[in-house]
């Protein structure tokens, strides 16, 4: 199993940045895929970015690619979300999640273990 805790929200002015962070726990995170989802208030929550356990690979949502950057430290079982040139359409919960899947990163779906969300409010 594994237990995912989310931190470093926050608010933020438009054009600020903020970064991310989630701290897993379980001898297997490095073999987890590991994503952030975001979820607005009335609203569906949706994908952000991934990073593979095996190469690492990422992928962003059209909405963040170039704004924000996904990375993972398997050593220390924590994978981060920078985001850059914050928007309000930004604002969500944001949410860690882990995925023993080999394809298909951006369906919620797939993830079945996720942290408590963490609020990101940015103002304009």
């Amino acid at each position: 199993q594994v237990q995912l805790v989310e931190s470093g929200g926050g608010s933020v002015q438009a054009g600020g940045s903020l970064r991310l962070s989630c701290a897993a726990s379980g001898r297997t995170f490095s073999r987890y895929t590991m994503a952030w989802f975001r979820q607005a208030p009335g609203k569906e929550r949706e994908f952000v970015a991934y990073i593979t356990w095996r190469s690492g690979s990422t992928y962003y949502a059209d909405s963040v690619k170039g704004r924000f950057t996904i990375s993972r430290d398997n050593g220390k079982n924590m994978v981060n979300l920078q985001m850059d040139s914050l928007k309000s359409e930004d604002t969500a919960v944001y949410y860690c999640a882990a995925s023993v899947a080999t394809w298909d990163f951006t369906n919620l779906g797939i993830y079945d273990y996720w942290g408590q969300g963490t609020q990101v409010t940015v103002s304009s």
